[in-house]
C-alpha cells in the first residue's frame, strides 16, 4: 500500500484504543488480517488481562503478533493518554459513548499532533470537540476525524462519489436513502438513547458551533434539508426522515469542498418498500424518543442492552446495508449506490481500520483540525474500501 516508505518518527503507525471491546477487537482482527507488511501497531486499554487475551487471538492469525505491544491506559488518566498520543501517528478509538468517555483522548491527540479516528454517531460530542479542540489540532497538524464507521462513511463518501459523477458546476440537490438488515451494537443503542435524552444540549452545542465556525470563503453554501415521509419517484421506496449525524457530516464536506458546487443541499432518509413499514418506523422512533425522556425507563432499557457485545460471525455474515443516492443538478439526475455487508460491526471495523491506514500512509490533501472523511481522505479512502469489498456504483 502507498506510503510505507514514510519516515518512522514515532514508535507506532496505529494504536487501537478500546481493543478489548467487541468492535475494538474486530478492528484489531481486521488489521491483523489486512494491515500492510511492516505495520507498527499496538493495542491499548485499561485491562492488561483482557488485552493479553485479544493479543493471543491475534497471534492465532499471525504468530508474529504474539509480541504486539500492549499499552495500559484509562480514559481518566491524562498522562497515560498523552504518552499514547505522543508515541503513535494515528489513534483508533472505539471507547464510547463518546460524550461520556471521548474528550480526554481527543485532547491528547490534538495536543500531540496525532491523527485520530473514532466511530461516534453523537452530534453533540462532535460539536463540543470542534469548539474545544479544533483550533489546537489545526496548530499541531492533527487530523481529528469523527464518524469513521457506518456513521458516517457510506453516506459521506457516497455523497462525494455522487457529486463527482454528477460533474455539475451548478446547484446540487442530493438525497441519501438507507436500507439495512442487521443487528446494531449495544454501544450504538446507548449512544442513541443518550442523544435522545439531550435534545436541548445538542441544540445548544450546534448553535455554539454555528456561531464559531467560519463559512466557506468563496460564498458557497451547504446545508441539510429536513424532509417529510413520502414515496420516492426514482427509487420507488417510501422515505422516512432519518435524524442521525450522517446528513450533518455530508453537509460539512459540502462546505469544505468546492466540488459540491455553489449551493449544495442534502436530505437523509430511511427507505422501506411499503407504507406500512414506514408508518411502523415513525411509531418506533417516536416511542424510543419518548422512552429516552423518562429517566427510569431510559435506565431500564440501557440496563437490558449491554455495551461491548454483538452477534456471532454467522449472524453478521447474513447482514447487509445499502445506501442509494439521487443527485439532481441543471436538469440532470444521477442514481448511485454504496453497499456492503454487516454495517454495525464487520463493515464498521473495516471502515475504521482503513481510515486509520489511509491517514497513516496515503498521500492525502493537506488538512488539519476537525475534518470529515471526504475532506481528509476522499479518493484514497474510497479506493481502499472498494478494494476491501464495499461497493460504490452508478445505477443505470
Amino acid at each position: 500500500m502507498a506510503g510505507m516508505a514514510a519516515p518512522a518518527a514515532r514508535d507506532f503507525d496505529v494504536v487501537v484504543f478500546g481493543a478489548t471491546g467487541f468492535t475494538g477487537a474486530l478492528t484489531a482482527e481486521y488489521l491483523a488480517r489486512n494491515g500492510p507488511e511492516g505495520l507498527r501497531w499496538a493495542l491499548a486499554g485499561r485491562n492488561r488481562d483482557k488485552l493479553e487475551r485479544v493479543r493471543d487471538d491475534l497471534a492465532g492469525i499471525d504468530p508474529a503478533l504474539a509480541d504486539l505491544e500492549l499499552l495500559i491506559a484509562d480514559v481518566s488518566d491524562a498522562a497515560a493518554l498523552a504518552d499514547i498520543a505522543a508515541r503513535t501517528r494515528v489513534v483508533i478509538t472505539t471507547v464510547g459513548p463518546y460524550l461520556t468517555y471521548g474528550e480526554p483522548l481527543v485532547a491528547a491527540c490534538a495536543d500531540a499532533g496525532t491523527d485520530y479516528v473514532d466511530l461516534t454517531g453523537e452530534p453533540e460530542f462532535v460539536d463540543r470537540m470542534y469548539l474545544a479542540h479544533h483550533a489546537t489540532a489545526e496548530r499541531s497538524g492533527a487530523r481529528i476525524v469523527h464518524a469513521c464507521g457506518f456513521d458516517s462513511i457510506p453516506h459521506d463518501l457516497g455523497a462525494y462519489y455522487t457529486v463527482q459523477h454528477l460533474g455539475s458546476t451548478g446547484p446540487i440537490t442530493l438525497r441519501g436513502v438507507v436500507r439495512a438488515s442487521a443487528m446494531f451494537s449495544g454501544g450504538t443503542f446507548h449512544s442513541a438513547m443518550t442523544q435522545m435524552s439531550r435534545a436541548r444540549q445538542i441544540r445548544e452545542a450546534t448553535q455554539s458551533r454555528r456561531r464559531a465556525e467560519p463559512r466557506p470563503a468563496d460564498g458557497r453554501s451547504s446545508r441539510t434539508v429536513g424532509g417529510k415521509p413520502h414515496r420516492d419517484p426514482v427509487l420507488g421506496y417510501w422515505l422516512l426522515p432519518l435524524p442521525t449525524i450522517d446528513p450533518v457530516i455530508v453537509a460539512r464536506s459540502g462546505a469544505a469542498l468546492p466540488a459540491y458546487g455553489p449551493k449544495f443541499r442534502y436530505s437523509h432518509y430511511a427507505g422501506t418498500k411499503t407504507l406500512r413499514f414506514a408508518a411502523g418506523g415513525v411509531v418506533g422512533i417516536s416511542a424510543m424518543a419518548l422512552a429516552a425522556q423518562i429517566k427510569p425507563v431510559r435506565n431500564l432499557l440501557l440496563s437490558r442492552i449491554k455495551q461491548g457485545e454483538g452477534p456471532d460471525a454467522a449472524k453478521r455474515e447474513k447482514s447487509w446495508f445499502r445506501v442509494d443516492f439521487v443527485g439532481e443538478s441543471n436538469g440532470e439526475t444521477i442514481h448511485t449506490r454504496v453497499s456492503g455487508g454487516d454495517p454495525g460491526y464487520t463493515e464498521t471495523a473495516k471502515m475504521l481500520a482503513e481510515s486509520a491506514l489511509s491517514l497513516a500512509f496515503d498521500d492525502n490533501p493537506t488538512t488539519a483540525g476537525q475534518v470529515t472523511t471526504a475532506q481528509a481522505m476522499g479518493d484514497h479512502l474510497m479506493a481502499r474500501l472498494q478494494k476491501a469489498g464495499i461497493r460504490f456504483e452508478v445505477i443505470d
